[in-house]
């Protein structure tokens, strides 16, 4: 009797624990679905969105532009959603920091396959920029403002949500700019363009500025785009005002905005890439990625990049001291004459010093975060250069002077370039003319130093070489001094 009563509380007992698993799950599923809803769920009638995909050498850099952009547009408190539409293989800890930290609804998307990759004038950065074609699928929103990363938004453009079907700005007197332009989302209308990507159709330049050119080839016959002061929303196709998509070109030639039409509410970098504003070298160069750099500051700051920056302070104020307190030791080590083995390797020693300059005004470019404020990227350069120009000024027994005058001609040129109160950008890239033209033969007046100082230490180190009755080094390297 025990054993029949104990295997029927066993049994009820196996009955409850089924019950109560299966419930869990329910409760999990109904979670998971709500969690679900709340991420898609849209609070406003329209968008502002922006696409991130990966497999590129700058990711981290268009990463930190958006975020940027997403930022300054909260900034804005603009009257829309904002929206990444972001490839699958987006870092999941980057899709949490723009849902959780700057508000923005993520969008997963499969990466459009290009079917344009083997034309002969494709550049693979702009492979996976077909992925801009998902803003036509983002029906929740009545207008969408589908925007690259590298825009500044001066003001709030809400009044673009006005617009018809399809609207966009010629930066170009012929081809429309895809760095900004108003759709209205359709189901319809994305799975055409899908087709249309499948059959090949025509496309320029492979990449989504010819594709979309080329879907909406009659753009440049249409009226120009003037809100209506009622609030309607128009129908049909619009060309936006140059003021909605400033190029930054044209601020370059009078170095102020001279553009008459048009609001002046964002401005576009569509530059050479690796002049783009988040990137620290871009300014004085260019001067208005100062003005982006400000706009980061006042969002999303430096955080992620000052902790290398102080190592490489560190590092740096580290190397300076070792030289300092092992300058003697070095000093001698340089002057000691080598064994007879070793002897023969002696002037190409000397001749390294020369690659040793090239390091050390190449390595601080390269270790300097890429998206750091430009005044203090710069100061790490100098420093970083100037550091490694001391060590091989010391190991190589190599006027310093002569050395450093790179860095300081570097120095010289940021001035010149940063000038604020030149007339206009013909002046400015005259007197940097100058500067160069001046500065030339200071430079080359140190080359010839250096060169010096190398031969007179191979001549020096030959003549104790065959004093003592070694082989005399061969004679091509003192031709390559």
């Amino acid at each position: 009797m025990r054993d029949l009563e104990t295997m029927r509380i066993g049994g009820v007992l196996r009955i409850l624990a089924v019950v109560l698993v299966v419930l869990a799950a329910e409760v999990v599923e109904e979670s998971v679905a709500e969690y679900t809803k709340a991420k898609t769920t849209t609070k406003h009638r329209n968008a502002y969105a922006s696409m991130m995909y990966m497999g590129t050498p700058r990711d981290y850099e268009f990463y930190v532009a958006t975020r940027v952009l997403i930022r300054s547009l909260a900034k804005l408190n603009v009257d829309a959603d904002l929206v990444v539409i972001a490839s699958r293989d987006v870092p999941v800890r980057w899709v949490r920091a723009l849902e959780q930290e700057d508000g923005a609804r993520v969008v997963s998307v499969d990466n459009v396959n290009n079917p344009y990759r083997n034309q002969s004038n494709f550049d693979k950065r702009f492979k996976l920029t077909l992925n801009k074609l998902y803003a036509w699928s983002l029906v929740d929103y009545d207008r969408v403002v589908m925007l690259d990363s590298d825009n500044l938004f001066l003001q709030k453009t809400d009044e673009l949500f006005q617009c018809g079907q399809f609207c966009a700005v010629f930066i170009n007197p012929c081809i429309f700019h895809t760095g900004l332009f108003v759709l209205e989302p359709s189901k319809r209308v994305f799975d055409d363009m899908i087709n249309e990507v499948r059959v090949g159709r025509k496309n320029p330049d492979g990449a989504d500025q010819g594709f979309i050119g080329s879907y909406f080839p009659d753009l440049l016959n249409q009226p120009m785009f003037y809100p209506p002061s009622n609030g309607s929303v128009l129908d049909g196709n619009y060309r936006l005002p140059l003021g909605y998509q400033m190029d930054a070109s044209y601020y370059y030639l009078k170095l102020r905005w001279s553009i008459p039409c048009g609001p002046n509410s964002v401005i576009t970098f569509p530059g050479a890439s690796w002049l783009k504003p988040w990137y620290w070298w871009s300014w004085p160069v260019l001067p208005l990625g100062l003005q982006w750099h400000e706009q980061r500051r006042r969002t999303l700051g430096y955080g992620a990049e000052m902790p290398l920056v102080l190592i490489e302070i560190l590092l740096c104020l580290g190397i300076l001291t070792m030289i300092r307190l092992a300058r003697p030791n070095l000093i001698k080590l340089s002057h000691r004459r080598l064994e007879k083995p070793a002897a023969s390797f002696q002037p190409a020693l000397k001749l390294a010093a020369f690659w040793s300059i090239i390091v050390a005004y190449s390595v601080p470019f390269l270790i300097i975060p890429t998206t750091i404020h430009p005044f203090l990227g710069w100061l790490l350069y100098l420093l970083g250069s100037s550091t490694l120009s001391f060590l091989a000024a010391t190991v190589f027994l190599l006027p310093i002077l002569s050395v450093l005058v790179p860095s300081a001609g570097i120095f010289g040129v940021l001035l010149v370039m940063a000038y604020p109160w030149y007339s206009d950008g013909v002046v400015r890239g005259l007197c940097i003319f100058l500067y160069a033209f001046c500065v030339a033969p200071v430079l080359w007046t140190a080359v010839v130093r250096i060169a010096a100082a190398i031969q007179s230490s191979i001549d020096r180190d030959a003549f104790f070489v065959v004093k003592s009755g070694e082989t005399s080094p061969s004679s091509r390297f003192n031709k390559w001094c």
